[in-house]
């Protein structure tokens, strides 16, 4: 497993494929770097590939302290330029949405294109807002139970693979609860409408059911978007429907970037 050294803090990635423009996969909140496994591969025939650990995440390191999303952008910034990878298609699921989207308003010259798989909120209602700070709350408290209900309730439909919800929530709930208060504070403390307004890269959106971004806001936040919605899928549509996901990366790619 290669690892980059940014700050101090190791980051772990895996690195294939030949070909440009390269891609780089960031997952979300909890998650590692093996949940954009199906693009990977599907990519990895046609161009180089990385898919990488946030700081916090997966095997890379997990200091304490906070988790803001600029830090993660800024990791990739750093990633792109140690491997020499040129201006990238970025793509991000949820939490790794809104890197993308900071990644692109903040070092343009590093990407290409963006890919905002599903991305956690640009502006959070009041209501969820509120739901999501009494889920840290109990994080910080000790009580896990509510992080566990929030992922296999909120994030998948009634109709989603049993094995698969159980197979996120083992890798999930493994993660630190210290990077997992810490992070989703990153989130809520992300002003992503402002950082949309900064984003003048080509950028696609591909929401999940139901969207945590209606893609008649995505709009109006970032006009340069394209806007695509997988069918059947809750907010992990890159692992429930691959092939919809694909499909969409490939027409933007080609009309687009």
């Amino acid at each position: 497993m290669p690892t980059i050294t940014r700050d101090g803090i190791n980051l772990a990635y895996d690195e294939r494929g030949t070909g440009s423009p390269a891609f780089v996969f960031i997952h979300g909140w909890t998650c590692d770097r093996s949940f954009f496994a199906p693009q990977a591969e599907y990519f990895a025939k046609r161009h180089k590939v990385v898919s990488v650990d946030l700081r916090g995440h997966g095997e890379s390191d997990k200091p304490q302290g906070a988790y803001p999303i600029s830090a993660y952008a800024d990791d990739i910034a750093h990633l792109i330029d140690k491997l020499q990878l040129g201006r990238v298609v970025a793509v991000g699921h949820s939490m790794g949405g809104i890197t993308v989207l900071q990644l692109g308003a903040a070092h343009p010259e590093k990407v290409a294109g963006i890919v905002m798989v599903d991305p956690a909120p640009l502006a959070f209602p009041a209501e969820l807002k509120a739901g999501i700070e009494g889920l840290v709350g109990a994080i910080e408290a000790g009580n896990q139970e509510p992080r566990r209900q929030f992922i296999a309730e909120r994030l998948f439909l009634p109709t989603s693979d049993k094995a698969l919800v159980d197979r996120v929530l083992k890798v999930m709930m493994a993660a630190p609860s210290h990077v997992a208060s810490a992070a989703m504070r990153g989130i809520l403390a992300y002003e992503g409408v402002k950082a949309a307004a900064r984003c003048k890269v080509p950028a696609l959106h591909i929401a999940a059911t139901p969207p945590l971004n209606p893609p008649h806001m995505m709009t109006e936040w970032l006009p340069t978007v394209v806007n695509g919605w997988t069918v059947g899928a809750g907010h992990f549509n890159m692992l429930e429907a691959p092939e919809q996901v694909n499909g969409m990366i490939e027409g933007f790619l080609r009309h687009h970037v």
